[in-house]
C-alpha cells in the first residue's frame, strides 16, 4: 500500500480544482495525468527578461520589459493582425500585434493614452519595432509583477507556458514534506537541500536541486534493482549441473575451437546453471560474436539434466532462423529441436504441443506464441531470450511462470550497452561478455557517399552481382509518400528490378504475410536471388554468409544502434564486406557525427557510448520497454556522474544501515513509492 502521506501527489489531475476535461485531455498529450506528472515536469528551458528605460533596437530578438503608452488601434482585415501603436517616453514607437481577432481584447488591456508595462519578445518588422502577443501587460504599479525570469515549460496545444507554471506551481504546493532517504555524506558534500526545497528550487531552475532530483531517481532505480536481486537469490529453483556428453558431442563436432571469450562466457552460464538459486545473466557480444553458439551450449546443459530449454525470439523470422541454424548445429547431438510462431495452426500446432507438454521436444524456439495459455512444457528449466529488450517485461514472467521452479534466465542482446546504462536497466543482472569475433567473420569497410551518386553506386551493385555477389539495400520507408519520398522499400525495388529483372531483386519489409517474407529469405539466403531489399525488418539474426554489400539509403534517418545492426549482417563470410551509407545533402549535425563514427569504427561498445550521448537514455538502443522505468529526470550527463553514488548509497542502505526497516529504510520505502519503483520490484524480477 502506498503511505497514506504521498496520495495527494497520485490524485488524478481531473479531480484538482481549475482543471477539466478539456485541460485533463491536453495535458494528457504530455503523459502529465497526476499531481506527482507535474511535479517532475521541470522547465526546459529560462526566459531572461531585459528591463529597458526606453526603446532599443540592439534588443531585437530578446525578452524585454518596457513602458510604453498606446496612441493609436488599428483593426485587422482578413489575415492581418489588430495593432496597438504605441509610443515610449522618449517618443519611439512599437506595434503591439494580435493575430485570430484578439481586438478587443487589445483595446480592453490597452486603453489610449494610459500608459502600460509590456513585456515579450521584441522584433523587427519592415521598419517597426513589435511585440506579437506580449506576455504581459500590466498597469505601472504592478511593473514588479513581472518575473525578470521565467521557467519554460514543454508545451501541448491550447496550454499556455503561464498556466503550466500555474499547474507546476499549484503540484509542488502539494509536495510533503518527508524524511531524508540520501546518505547524509553524500547529502553534504553536495550540498543539497530537502527534497520538498529541492521540487520547489528545480522549478524555479535551480541547477543544484535538479541534480538532487535526478540522484533520487537513479538511488530508486538502485535500490529496485537490489531488493530484485537479493529476492532472485532467495527463490528455489534447480541445479542444472550437465554431464558434459552433449556438450562434449557438440564441441567435438564444430569445425574449429571455441575463441577464448565464448570459454569464459560459456564457463559464466555453466557455473550459474549450476546452482540451485536461478541465473539471471545478460550476454552481451557484438553482432557475430557467436552468442547462438553459447547459448546452445546452455541449453544443451539444460537437456542434459533432464530438463527442457525455451528460446524466445523477437520475429518469426528470426525464430525461423535459430531453428534452422540450431537444428543443424545440434543435429550431432541428436535433441529434439522445434519451432512454435503465431503462424502454426490446427493440427500441427496441436501435435507440437501434446509432445512439448510430455517432453518428447527438448528445446522449443519461438516468438510470443511460445507463452500463450495453451502451450504447456513438461519441465522448463532454461528461457534464454535473444534481443530481450524488444519483449515486454510482463510476457517474461509468463514465460517464467511455466516452470515447476523459478527457471534460469539468459538473456541476450547483440547491442553493446554501455556500462553505465547496463548499470541503470540491468543492475539485477549478472552480466557476460563476448568481446571477441569468432574465425570466418571479418571487418566491414564502411564508406559514406551523397545520394547524387546513385548512378555510381548502382553500377557498382552491377559488378558486384555480375562477380557472384549478393547484397542488401535497405530503405526507412516501405512505400513513398505524397512528398514523392523515393527512400522506400517499394520505390526501390521497382527501380532495381527495371535494372537487373524481376527475378534478381527480392523485397521484404513488415507489412508483408510471414510465409510473403519467409519464401523471399529463403531464396536469398539459398543464393538463387542476388539482390534483397528490405526494411530494418532484416536488422536483427539475420544470417547469409555470402552477402558481402550493404546498401543503407537515406542512412542520415537512422539512429546508430540500426546502423550498427544491419551493417553487422554482412562481414559474415571470407569475402571482403562493404557498407555503403548513402546520405542526403540537408545533415542535421547529430546525422553527420553518426555516419562519421560508423566510417570510423566498427566497435559496437563505441558507438553505443555515442549512441547514449547523441540520443539520451531513454531511447538509446531501442532498450525502453513496457513495464521497463523510464528516467525523467536522470539524463545521460547526470548519469555518468551520479549513478555509481547512487549504487553504493544503495548498498549501504541495504547492507550497513539496515535496510528498508531503519529510519532511513522508511525514507527510503517514500521513494521508491514516489518513483513507483515499488511496481517496478515485482516485474524486474524477470530480467
Amino acid at each position: 500500500m502506498r503511505p497514506e502521506l504521498l496520495n495527494p501527489l497520485f490524485v488524478e489531475l481531473i479531480a484538482v480544482k481549475g482543471v477539466g476535461a478539456t485541460l485533463a485531455r491536453q495535458l494528457g498529450r504530455l503523459k502529465l495525468t497526476r499531481v506527482v506528472d507535474l511535479i517532475w515536469h521541470l522547465p526546459v528551458m529560462a526566459i531572461d527578461r531585459v528591463r529597458l528605460a526606453a526603446l532599443d533596437a540592439a534588443y531585437v530578438d530578446r525578452t524585454v520589459t518596457v513602458e510604453i503608452t498606446p496612441m493609436t488601434y488599428e483593426p485587422g482585415a482578413l489575415r492581418r493582425p489588430f495593432k496597438v501603436q504605441c509610443r515610449d517616453g522618449q517618443g519611439t514607437w512599437i506595434s503591439l500585434a494580435y493575430f485570430g481577432g484578439g481586438g478587443a481584447y487589445a483595446q480592453k488591456l490597452l486603453p489610449l493614452g494610459q500608459p502600460r508595462v509590456v513585456s515579450g519578445r521584441l522584433e523587427r518588422f519592415g521598419d517597426m519595432l513589435q511585440i506579437a502577443h506580449p506576455d504581459f501587460v500590466v498597469v505601472p504599479a504592478d511593473a514588479g509583477s513581472i518575473p525578470t525570469r521565467e521557467p519554460v515549460y514543454g508545451l501541448t496545444e491550447g496550454v499556455t507556458n503561464k498556466r503550466m507554471g500555474g499547474l507546476a506551481a499549484g503540484a509542488v504546493s502539494r509536495a510533503p514534506d518527508l524524511a531524508e532517504w540520501i546518505e547524509p555524506s553524500v547529502l553534504a558534500r553536495h550540498g543539497w537541500r530537502g527534497w520538498r526545497e529541492s521540487v520547489a528550487a528545480a522549478h524555479a531552475l535551480d541547477g543544484p536541486a535538479r541534480d538532487r532530483l535526478a540522484y533520487d531517481e537513479l538511488l530508486a532505480n538502485q535500490l529496485a534493482l537490489l531488493l530484485v536481486r537479493a529476492d532472485t537469490r532467495r527463490r528455489r529453483g534447480r541445479a542444472l549441473a550437465g554431464t558434459g556428453e552433449l556438450t562434449g558431442r557438440l564441441l567435438a563436432a564444430l569445425p574449429w575451437p571455441l575463441t577464448d571469450a565464448q570459454r569464459r562466457v560459456g564457463a559464466e552460464i555453466a557455473g550459474d546453471l549450476a546452482q540451485a538459486s536461478p541465473m539471471l545473466r545478460l550476454l552481451q557480444g557484438d553482432v557475430g560474436s557467436g552468442k547462438t553458439l553459447v547459448a546452445a551450449l546452455a541449453l544443451l546443459t539444460a537437456v542434459e539434466s533432464g530438463a527442457q530449454g525455451a528460446l524466445l525470439a523477437p520475429t518469426e523470422i528470426l525464430a525461423r532462423q535459430h531453428h534452422a541454424t540450431l537444428a543443424k548445429l545440434l543435429e550431432p547431438t541428436g535433441v529434439r529441436v522445434a519451432v512454435l510462431t503465431g503462424r502454426d495452426k490446427g493440427v500441427s500446432r496441436e501435435t507440437y504441443l501434446a509432445k512439448l507438454a510430455a517432453g518428447e521436444i527438448d528445446i522449443l524456439i519461438g516468438t510470443h506464441a511460445i507463452f500463450q495459455d495453451s502451450v504447456t512444457y513438461h519441465d522448463l528449466g532454461l528461457v534464454v531470450i535473444d534481443e530481450q529488450h524488444r519483449f515486454g517485461v510482463n510476457q517474461r514472467l509468463q514465460l517464467s511462470a511455466k516452470a515447476r521452479a523459478t527457471p534460469h534466465l539468459l538473456a541476450m542482446t547483440a547491442t553493446p550497452i554501455p556500462r553505465t546504462l547496463a548499470l541503470t536497466a540491468y543492475g539485477e543482472m549478472d552480466v557476460s561478455a563476448i568481446d571477441a569475433l569468432p574465425p570466418g567473420r571479418t571487418l566491414v569497410e564502411t564508406r559514406v557517399i551523397a545520394l547524387e551518386r546513385m548512378g555510381e553506386v548502382v553500377d557498382g551493385l552491377a559488378r558486384h552481382v555480375a562477380g557472384g555477389g549478393q547484397a542488401y539495400w535497405v530503405c526507412p520507408l516501405v512505400e513513398g509518400n505524397e512528398y514523392g519520398d523515393e527512400a522506400a522499400a517499394e520505390t526501390r525495388a521497382a527501380f532495381l528490378r527495371g535494372r537487373f529483372g524481376d527475378a534478381q531483386v527480392g523485397l521484404v519489409h513488415g507489412r508483408m504475410k510471414p510465409a510473403e517474407k519467409d519464401a523471399v529469405m529463403a531464396a536469398f539466403a539459398g543464393g538463387s536471388l542476388p539482390i534483397l531489399v528490405a526494411t530494418t525488418v532484416i536488422e536483427v539474426g539475420v544470417d547469409v554468409p555470402a552477402a558481402a554489400l550493404m546498401i543503407i539509403e537515406a542512412a542520415e534517418r537512422f539512429g546508430l544502434a540500426q546502423l550498427h545492426q544491419l551493417r553487422g549482417r554482412v562481414g559474415r563470410g571470407a569475402a571482403k564486406s562493404v557498407c555503403l551509407l548513402l546520405r542526403g545533402m540537408d545533415l542535421t549535425e547529430t546525422a553527420t557525427a553518426r555516419l562519421k563514427l560508423m566510417r570510423e569504427t566498427n566497435d559496437g561498445f563505441r558507438i553505443a557510448e555515442a549512441d547514449l550521448k547523441l540520443r539520451g537514455a531513454g531511447e538509446i538502443l531501442g532498450t525502453r520497454q513496457s513495464g521497463e522505468p523510464v528516467f525523467q529526470l536522470a539524463d545521460p550527463d547526470r548519469m555518468t556522474k551520479f549513478l555509481a553514488v547512487a549504487r553504493d548509497d544503495a548498498r549501504l542502505l541495504l547492507d550497513r544501515d539496515g535496510g528498508l526497516d531503519s529510519p532511513r529504510g522508511q525514507a527510503a520505502r517514500h521513494l521508491l513509492y514516489l518513483f513507483e519503483r515499488d511496481a517496478a520490484v515485482g516485474l524486474l524480477r524477470s530480467g
